[in-house]
Parts: structure tokens; sequence; C-alpha cells
């Protein structure tokens, strides 16, 4: 995962990762919401979910400790990240931020 997350990443489109996990009540709370982003930004967004259990290494890497954890990329530098449920507005706002 660790090459193809480093391809992802690296790319002047705006990418959203969201660590989450199956059993991680807030996360499916989570989905629906990034799908109203993905829906609002359309193609000037990349979003990607990562499950923290299947995907250790890469969320120790990033020293996620909670899900939902969501991070903005672009050009390979994370620009931002937040533990916890965001609005729609919220995430927009920031996604924005960074076009």
């Amino acid at each position: 995962m660790k090459g193809n997350f480093s391809a992802l990443i690296n790319t002047d489109q705006l990418v959203l990762i969201d660590f989450s996990a199956e059993w991680c009540g807030p996360c499916k709370m989570l989905a629906p919401i990034l799908k109203q982003v993905k829906d609002e930004l359309g193609d000037s967004l990349k979003i990607v979910k990562i499950d923290v259990d299947k995907n250790q290494a890469l969320a120790n890497t990033f020293q996620v400790r909670g899900v939902p954890t969501i991070m903005f990329f672009k050009n390979g530098k994370q620009l931002w990240r937040q533990s916890g449920v965001l609005q729609k507005a919220d995430i927009v706002k920031v996604a924005q931020s960074f076009m």
C-alpha cells in the first residue's frame, strides 16, 4: 500500500484521505457526508477511504490514533488533518482553501 499511497498523494489534485474502520460508528456517519462533499466539489477533489485495520503500517506512519481521521494532501504534502466527524460545509470550506 505504501507505494500506491505515495503515488496517490503525489499529484496536484487535492486528495482527501479518510482513515476509518469497519467497526467505527462515527466513520459510518462520515461516509454520506463525504459523498455530499464529492458531489459538490466533483473532480477537483479525490476522496480515498483507508481502513486502519487493514493498513496498520500506514496508519502508524501518519500517527492515526482515532478514527475517523481525515487529511488533505496535495503534491505529496499533508496540508490539514482532523479527527472526528465534520459537517459537509466545514469540509468543503477547508478543501476550497487548498484548491
